[in-house]
């Protein structure tokens, strides 16, 4: 179970779980406790909460004492749908860094049974993964794909299967016009599911594909996947690392910094340090002012960086010359700034493999740009 406090100035100023959705009607908090009750879990007694994407909740994390009341064995995610606006929401808590895309996915494949659904009814269910706990790589490995098992608290999409196969009976059986109970019941069924010719009540693309991703499992661990191989880069302390299926899994070890840039050059993930796009982007500096408030918070961790400006921050850098010059990565990045001034680019081989890191980038228009950022 996950520590249940979280700090208030970093929720306060969006640093963490920013641009979430409120919920403060009593309808839409009645269905989310519809959803949360079918879990197993206790209503929440909460008149106003956040959510995510995937219907997560802070504050209803706070009050039940688990963070991962949605997740609970960080595999086979569980979501509430409330509302077909949380498709525009980031997703805050998972143990999936392509949840995200997945409930994207799912929820633009079905917009318009998500629409009619959330008009009257809470969509709930679980991103069905092929295995229910994951106990080492090999495990991580079988899921190829997922499953998403949907249910509607008012069973709203039972009742529109329901009435669905009755047309199809009133349509094909040339009697069936007289079965007054047959009719009496489709009736009922219209009235809470509408016009089911016009109102498309059920998801028809629930399977998708589970390709690149981070987990939170094994300490971190990062799946990508290429033609011919797929790379598992994590700790080689994790269960299955060089065991699980050799013959197709190529494994580098998450510390081993020059075969992981290598891996990332040579499959065309990363763009080098070029002045085409180092100087306009102004990432250097950037990385240079990260390096020394990363200093900063190490030699004086109950200091408040919100309000320091780049003034003071040089006169720190200039009282702490030893400590910058031992660290290395400062004189670095100025350094690498100075070279591609003069050259339009950095030599890359002659830099040490951990300091690449600071100098490079994921290729924006990669499919596995976000991952490999988070990589770097």
């Amino acid at each position: 179970m996950s520590p249940a406090k979280k700090p208030d100035l970093l929720r306060d100023n969006e640093l963490i779980y920013g641009r979430l959705l409120t919920v403060d009607e009593p309808h839409l908090i009645q269905r989310y406790n519809k959803a949360l009750a079918a879990f197993g879990l206790k209503p929440t007694k909460l008149k106003t909460f956040q959510i995510d994407r995937t219907g997560f909740s802070p504050e209803v994390a706070e009050e039940c004492d688990d963070y991962d009341y949605l997740d609970p064995n960080e595999v086979n995610r569980r979501f509430i749908i409330l509302t077909p606006s949380q498709i525009d929401l980031p997703v805050v808590h998972t143990a999936f860094s392509n949840t995200s895309q997945l409930m994207f996915e799912f929820m633009s494949k079905n917009q318009r049974a998500i629409d009619a659904l959330t008009i009257k009814d809470v969509i709930y269910g679980e991103i069905e993964d092929s295995v229910p706990k994951v106990n080492d790589i090999e495990d991580l490995l079988s899921i190829s794909q997922v499953e998403f098992k949907v249910l509607s608290a008012e069973d709203v999409l039972g009742k529109a299967a329901e009435l669905g196969k009755l047309v199809d009976r009133l349509k094909q059986e040339p009697d069936a016009w007289r079965d007054s109970a047959m009719l009496n019941r489709m009736v009922e069924l219209a009235k809470i599911c509408g016009d089911i010719r016009e109102n498309a009540l059920v998801p028809d693309q629930v399977i998708f594909r589970h390709n690149a991703y981070w987990t939170s499992h094994f300490g971190g661990l990062y799946v990508f996947v290429d033609p011919d191989v797929t790379t598992v880069i994590s700790d080689p302390a994790a269960p299955g690392f060089r065991r699980s299926r050799p013959w197709q899994v190529s494994y580098l070890s998450i510390n081993d910094a020059d075969k992981v840039f290598k891996f990332l050059a040579t499959t065309g993930r990363i763009e080098l340090p070029r002045a085409s796009w180092v100087e306009a982007s102004g990432y250097l500096e950037h990385r240079a002012e990260m390096v020394v408030r990363a200093l900063i918070r190490d030699a004086e961790p109950n200091r408040n960086l919100t309000n320091v400006d780049k003034v003071w921050l040089q006169t720190w850098i200039q009282s702490h010359a030893d400590l910058i010059t031992r660290d290395g990565n400062f004189p670095f990045l100025n350094a690498a700034k100075r070279e591609i001034a003069q050259l339009g680019h950095l030599k890359i081989e002659d830099v040490f493999p951990q300091q690449r890191f600071l100098v490079i980038r994921a290729k924006p228009d990669h499919p596995d740009a976000w991952l490999t950022n988070r990589l770097i």
